[in-house]
């Protein structure tokens, strides 16, 4: 259009075929592109090697399974022609993304490389075992509208633990944080912090060269889970990731190839910035329209998914669910007042 900005870059995924699992490929120079299987609905995570002449930097691991150890072990002899592990640089706290950190540290040296915030949480998440739900964790559930079968079913089960697939981490680490420069592969990166998905979240940004390392932060054709947990009850991480989504738009140009934590590298990141504002925007007005009338959060699925969500993905999409919910409380768009159950009806302020 004449005299206006001009639309941003189609979002394109260059490379259609992810390297198999032992098998690495190069999305750029300098870098290999490493695949690990997940035992779950999203069934893997992206990881990189960056090669830094006398040994590799790795971002990211995947779940310490026997199954990963072993992938990795094919790796390291294999398309990491046996150089040493030197660096382990986490993205964010999530297990499937620092789940082998220790294991680097101990049996190959490795130091570790994370925002103080991943790291706190992730030692003390796998520290803190628990063989049924917490009074609280129960709690939060029943807070959030949890469907009494489903409630009286987990609260007779073993929860999901960090410890399951999160290797035990050692004592020490060096921290990197927003504005911070390190050098990976041969190449400068800027630190920049993301929120929302998980706090403070790093992202790599290449100096003079169209290179993003973008973790769960900046993923193409799917959203990161966005939600609210009994650790933080009135904590606003949909909040929180728009403001980032915001920050880290700034940054971006239809030139830089993503290399992200799930899925395929893309280019179009300023386009892909704008979907992510926008579908959560459309979000909450839905949900907004929706709770003129009182509702739980998990009454809120369809409105918020609109899709049917199963057993599989209920609990990601309630603490979902809660995450929307409580941001428009904190808006000041929706008032809230507890049930006899001790599950929060929500409600569109009037006027």
């Amino acid at each position: 259009m004449s005299g206006g900005r001009a639309a941003p870059a189609p979002i394109r995924t260059p490379v259609q075929e992810p390297p198999a699992p032992g098998e690495a490929a190069e999305p750029a120079e300098g870098i290999l592109w490493l695949r690990l299987p997940l035992p779950m609905a999203l069934d893997h995570v992206n990881c990189y090697a960056l090669d830094d002449g006398d040994g590799w930097t790795l971002v990211d691991t995947g779940l310490d399974t026997r199954k990963t150890r072993a992938i990795w072990e094919a790796l390291l002899s294999g398309p990491l022609k046996g150089r040493p592990v030197r660096r382990l640089v986490v993205t964010h706290h999530h297990p499937d993304h620092i789940g082998l950190a220790g294991w680097f540290q101990r049996a190959h040296g490795a130091e570790l490389v994370a925002t103080r915030t991943a790291w706190l949480m992730a030692r003390m998440l796998v520290l803190d075992e628990q063989m049924l739900p917490t009074e609280e964790m129960l709690a939060f559930w029943r807070s959030a509208g949890m469907a009494p079968h489903i409630l009286a079913r987990r609260a007779g089960e073993r929860p999901f633990n960090f410890a399951d697939v999160v290797a035990p981490m050692p004592l020490g680490y060096r921290r990197i944080k927003e504005g911070d420069a390190i050098e990976m592969g041969g190449r400068r990166w800027q630190v920049r912090i993301g929120n929302g998905h998980a706090p403070e979240h790093a992202t790599f940004w290449a100096e003079g060269d169209d290179l993003v390392i973008g973790g769960d932060q900046l993923l193409a054709t799917i959203s990161p889970n966005i939600g609210l947990y009994a650790t933080e009850p009135e904590a606003d991480p949909v909040g929180e990731w728009l403001d980032a989504c915001k920050r880290l738009r700034a940054l971006a140009n239809d030139r830089q190839l993503v290399l992200p934590g799930h899925k395929l590298p893309f280019t179009g990141l300023p386009a892909r910035m704008a979907q992510l504002i926008d579908n959560h925007h459309g979000a909450l007005a839905r949900l907004e329209e929706f709770l003129v009338t009182p509702h739980t959060a998990a009454e809120c699925f369809g409105v918020l998914f609109r899709r049917e969500i199963g057993e599989e993905e209920y609990g990601l999409a309630l603490v979902e669910a809660m995450a929307h919910v409580v941001h428009l409380w904190h808006q000041g768009k929706v008032t809230r007042r507890i049930r006899d159950d001790g599950a929060w009806l929500w409600q569109t302020e009037a006027g």
